[in-house]
């Protein structure tokens, strides 16, 4: 039975991580980068401003709020917190060791249309948002599926259906890859590291996960902004030292990523035809994993800001795939490439370092303490386990308002609790078909998401036209900000 159910997994998991996915994922961002007449680039500094700048300016966006949304900052941080994880350092290591240099410059590029991607579903999520009976703002795929989609003429069973198995995929999902595997990862550093035992460490991730979890979104999020920055700064600043120190490298590094891309040079030694294909798989899968641009799962946080202009939200969710692959992926990969333990033509990694067999799970760790001595390879372990947490915290979120949409508000608390109690799981189990499945339903989740932003693509077009008029242009017009007329107006007294 187990083979069997292995056997289908995986052959479920080939398509909905396969290249029929990265076809629809890249046809998606480019799409509507096109449609927004390339937002992310004509309108950088815009989103720069509202994003990055607003941090620094604007009381509202950081401010605390005192009804049960939370600000911008906080939104960005529990959405980061979700995103920024293992897949960051392991990810793109593996990336590497896998596709070869070139996979980083397929990174790039799921990225780029990836935040277009991201923006197309927070619009859609502010757009269709609704607030529960506590009067807490609900919003996610499956918000936009029934109530955007299922609008749409002969398409009100079709909506439903996508959003009810969007539901299901993320609730299932979020034990496995934003629960289990997290704290798995925690469990196995520490005790590599630390020598901590899994199951002391079990139980203090228990303890600080049901403290958190267990208190709601707002004290997600409280904890999120505090986390989130200090661990994303704190990882950028080693990996900028590094980038510093290995500078002369650059050219060279820089030179294998394009060439790879290409194929002038083939991944693993392979032919060349397979080197491009590995590159181009790689990275974009990788690139997804770490952003999750498409799956769905950060428009479920970007949902419950305090913001009235859904395009404002949009440019909170270009900012977070810029911020976590352009940035904090980039920095990953030159620190990994620029070390001398990668073979720059194929990305093959040294056979041992200082006696140690170099793996996509340890070569960051290497790299760091070549620079940094012991205190480097502590520095990536704790620097895993407050990235992990974090996405543990986020995906908590994301978990209980599928359970939300699926079984209604006061199962929630019965969700958190269960949540809280596989985190002990995660820490002690080995290797599980569950955490495989998990993946599946993960990528599963990208098939009714995607269905809906490109069947509302023509939706997100407007709305952006809309705000480009009022905001930039200083037009007269009625601003789009719902979907739903009390909502509306509520929302037009706040502009």
């Amino acid at each position: 039975m187990v083979e069997m159910i292995t056997n289908i997994n995986n052959a479920v998991n080939n398509v909905v991580w396969g290249w029929p996915a990265l076809i629809l994922l890249t046809f998606a961002g480019v799409l509507m980068t096109c449609l927004t007449k390339f937002f992310q680039l004509s309108h950088i500094g815009h989103w720069f401003k509202m994003t990055l700048g607003a941090m620094f300016k604007d009381k509202d966006v950081v401010g605390h709020t005192k009804d049960r949304s939370i600000s911008q900052f906080q939104s960005l941080c529990t959405a980061l917190a979700a995103t920024v994880g293992t897949g960051n350092i392991v990810g793109v290591a593996g990336a590497i060791m896998v596709g070869g240099p070139g996979a980083v410059f397929w990174m790039w590029l799921i990225a780029f249309f990836g935040m277009m991607t991201n923006f197309s579903e927070n619009v859609l999520g502010i757009y269709f948002r609704r607030k529960n009976s506590a009067g807490e703002w609900s919003g996610g795929a499956m918000y936009y599926l029934r109530d955007g989609l299922g609008a749409k003429k002969g398409c009100k069973a079709a909506g439903s259906i996508l959003a009810v198995l969007f539901s299901v995929f993320c609730f299932l999902a979020s034990f496995g890859i934003g629960n289990m595997t997290q704290v798995n990862s925690i469990s196995g550093n520490m005790y590599s590291v630390f020598g901590v035992p899994a199951w002391i460490t079990g139980i203090v991730v228990l303890a600080a996960g049901g403290l958190v979890i267990v208190g709601g979104l707002k004290r997600i999020a409280s904890v999120t902004e505090k986390i989130v920055p200090f661990m994303v700064v704190l990882y950028i600043a080693g990996t900028v030292v590094i980038f510093i120190t290995n500078i002369s490298h650059a050219e060279a590094v820089f030179g294998a990523i394009f060439r790879g891309a290409f194929a002038l040079e083939a991944a693993g030694g392979g032919v060349v035809g397979y080197g491009v294909k590995l590159a181009i798989e790689q990275g974009m899968k990788r690139g997804v994993f770490s952003n999750e641009a498409g799956l769905g799962s950060s428009v479920m946080v970007h949902s419950n800001s305090n913001v009235s202009e859904p395009v404002r939200q949009g440019m909170w969710g270009i900012f977070e795939v810029f911020a976590d692959t352009i940035i904090v992926c980039t920095l990953t990969a030159f620190t990994v490439l620029s070390s001398g333990l990668i073979d720059l033509e194929t990305g093959v990694a040294a056979a041992e370092y200082g006696g140690v067999e170099l793996t996509k799970a340890n070569i960051v760790s290497t790299v760091f303490s070549m620079h940094f001595g012991k205190a480097g390879a502590a520095f990536i372990a704790i620097a895993i386990m407050l990235f992990a947490f974090s996405t543990v915290l986020g995906w908590s979120h994301y978990g209980s308002k599928a359970c939300e949409f699926l079984f209604g508000e006061k199962f929630t608390i019965v969700y958190r609790v269960i949540f809280v109690g596989a985190i002990y799981g995660g820490a002690v189990m080995g290797d599980n078909l569950a955490w495989d499945l998990a993946d599946t339903f993960n990528g599963m989740m990208m098939i009714p998401n995607l269905i809906g932003v490109l069947a509302l693509s023509p939706l997100v077009y407007k709305i952006t036209r809309n705000y480009i008029s009022r905001v930039l242009h200083g037009k007269n017009e009625k601003p789009m900000l719902s979907a739903f007329s009390d909502i509306q107006r509520e929302q037009e007294r706040r502009l």
